[in-house]
């Protein structure tokens, strides 16, 4: 399910079977070297997110990326940010992103650390198939947090 109206009706009507909250994390980063790769890593957390989505519908509620730079990045966000959603009914709150930085709240926080894959050049096999194989690597953690 994704935070848009429709789906957002259905969460409040099934919170019991929606436990889980996905918020991707998507740094920003405006040099000009940093904005192509940052662009490249932001497309490729939205279409993996959007994909675990799909795999989960009904499940999970998928929140719109909370997005950052080196000097807006609040290391308490992600801690405040999974008390308010579990306040909100959520048992689970994943956070997934391309930053290897936020590895070091893995002790207390579920976050997925992945890296980035250029999507953009492409063809739709192969991403699809890139998407399937990162899918494969994120089912344990999910499947560890649903147990």
């Amino acid at each position: 399910m994704n935070f848009i109206v429709k789906d957002v009706e259905q969460f409040q009507a099934q919170k019991q079977f929606i436990d889980t909250a996905i918020v991707p994390l998507v740094q920003l980063d405006f040099s000009d070297q940093g904005i192509k790769q940052s662009s490249s890593a932001s497309e490729y957390l939205m279409t993996l997110t959007n994909f675990i989505e799909q795999q989960f519908k009904g499940r999970l509620l998928l929140f719109p990326p909370f997005s950052y730079t080196t000097g807006t990045k609040s290391d308490n966000m992600p801690a405040t940010m999974e008390k308010e959603l579990k306040e909100a009914g959520f048992k689970a709150v994943v956070f997934i992103t391309c930053d290897h930085s936020w590895t070091e709240f893995k002790e207390y926080l579920n976050i997925i650390w992945l890296p980035a894959i250029p999507l953009e050049s492409m063809d739709q096999g192969v991403k699809q198939r890139i998407l399937e194989d990162q899918l494969k690597q994120v089912i344990p953690t999910f499947t560890k947090i649903w147990v």
